[in-house]
């Protein structure tokens, strides 16, 4: 899938891409769906910066927004995250909000059931290869991990992270095993101190989603060191 950075000359178009495929997406679901893609519609196109991809709001503000309770924001936020829609970027602190970042990314590849109804030319925008502009050659993407209906979880995930993205799972995914898995939590080897603290601090959303689409009763994901 091809999503261009929503910034330049053509961002106002890729926004309404991606707008039109959270609509659309939505209006195929039934009303739990629907109301839930519309709060973070709402909470894109009232707080979020497209250019430094960052969402700047306190719970607080989000349960107005919406026309709820902060029990509800709550909720609907982890469910986000449990998706891999949203992530924490800055926790909230003394006298500051927390600072989300959108993974649109994620959004777009959860949408792509309804992308033939928006119509032929925006499945192409979707689904064409950019052109190469350059003589570098091209990252080769590594097989992923093939998955049967008797794989095991961290097989399914280990799949899920590689169509996500395949350079990042050869670069660094597939290097991890899993050790552990009871009462909602994962414990994941890495083979070295350094690869353990950078993917924990870089991509435990992403480890987290991936699980949750799996077995949604994961609420913690670790990363620790073989060394």
């Amino acid at each position: 899938m091809q999503l261009a950075k929503p910034v330049g000359r053509n961002a106002a178009a890729i926004k309404y891409d991606i707008l039109s495929a959270l609509t659309v997406h939505a209006l195929s679901g039934d009303k739990h769906r629907q109301r839930s893609i519309l709060r973070i519609i709402a909470l894109i196109t009232t707080r979020y910066n497209w250019r430094s991809n960052e969402l700047s709001i306190g719970r607080e503000e989000i349960a107005r927004l919406w026309t709820v309770n902060e029990r509800t924001v709550k909720r609907e936020m982890s469910k986000f995250r449990a998706l891999g829609w949203i992530a924490v970027k800055r926790p909230a602190a003394r006298g500051r909000v927390a600072v989300y970042e959108i993974d649109l990314k994620q959004i777009m590849i959860d949408t792509q059931d309804i992308w033939p109804v928006i119509g032929s030319d925006f499945l192409a925008r979707m689904s064409d290869e950019p052109e190469p502009e350059t003589n570098i050659v091209p990252f080769t993407a590594k097989p992923g991990p093939s998955v049967s209906d008797e794989a095991d979880a961290w097989t399914q995930v280990q799949s899920i992270l590689h169509g996500r993205d395949p350079e990042l799972w050869a670069s660094w995914f597939q290097h991890l095993s899993e050790t552990d898995r009871a009462g909602g939590s994962v414990t994941l080897m890495a083979p070295s101190r350094f690869m353990a603290d950078y993917i924990s601090q870089k991509w435990s959303q992403r480890l987290l989603a991936a699980y949750s689409r799996v077995d949604p009763s994961i609420r913690t994901v670790r990363v620790e060191s073989a060394e």
